[in-house]
């Protein structure tokens, strides 16, 4: 993969990572990809997210879903809320701890079908005491590089 094709952080604000890639395919269709919870184990880079989910084919803002996850070796089904959904540019969804994930899609100008696709996950939001743990049990670095490997293999699937 060359290096235009892999994930690259991008600037962010405090309590955020971003990370962007080229993808050689259209922002509609990986929109269609991240807005649809039945399909998130095809974006997931961390092996954690199971081919099963409940919720609607097409979120929108305040949906309510919930996909199979496998963490530290336990299973579980938690609701996530979506708190913004563009279509075919934005989608983005909170846990109940306040943890916030977004898919954001643009298309590059002049190169048809080529987007850059960017992920961000955002703990802001989230508990100081939930923040110590997390931190204590690498969470954080674990999710960047499940971002890295998330855009990584998107733009792979394009290639």
């Amino acid at each position: 993969m060359t290096a235009e094709h892999s994930a690259a952080r991008v600037p962010s604000k405090p309590f955020t990572m971003s990370y962007s890639v080229r993808v050689d395919g259209p922002a509609d269709e990986l929109w269609a990809i991240a807005a649809n919870p039945h399909r998130h184990h095809e974006l997931d880079g961390s092996s954690s997210i199971g081919t099963d989910a409940i919720g609607p084919d097409e979120l929108r803002h305040g949906d309510v879903f919930r996909v199979r996850t496998t963490k530290f070796g336990l299973t579980y089904r938690l609701p996530m809320r979506v708190t913004e959904s563009v279509p075919g540019r934005t989608v983005a969804f909170r846990h109940p701890l306040g943890f916030r994930w977004r898919w954001d899609f643009e298309p590059v100008p002049g190169a048809d079908g080529v987007s850059i696709a960017t992920e961000t996950f955002d703990y802001s939001h989230v508990p100081s005491i939930v923040l110590r743990g997390c931190r204590r049990l690498g969470v954080f670095e674990g999710n960047e590089e499940s971002i890295c490997s998330s855009l990584d293999q998107l733009a792979r699937r394009y290639a």
